[in-house]
């Protein structure tokens, strides 16, 4: 099964929050977009499985979507 997240800005907190799509859970907080963003950081956090995930801008709008092989589909 793939696992899919979105990273999005939640205004409450000003932070950038990457969530589970399925559980809605709250994988990782982030101070700016540009720490999630990172090289490495978004692979790093989803871990070994890998997955989709979805990158909204501070409006809400989709941006772009990264996807990440895990290891078992090397």
């Amino acid at each position: 099964m793939i696992r899919k997240y979105t990273l999005r800005f939640d205004n409450a907190t000003e932070k950038w929050i990457l969530k589970h799509d399925t559980s809605e859970k709250i994988v990782k907080v982030f101070a700016t977009k540009e720490d999630a963003t990172r090289a490495g950081v978004l692979r790093k956090t989803i871990g070994r499985q890998g997955g989709f995930v979805r990158v909204l801008t501070r409006s809400g709008v989709f941006e772009e979507e990264r996807t990440f092989p895990g290891s078992t589909d090397r």
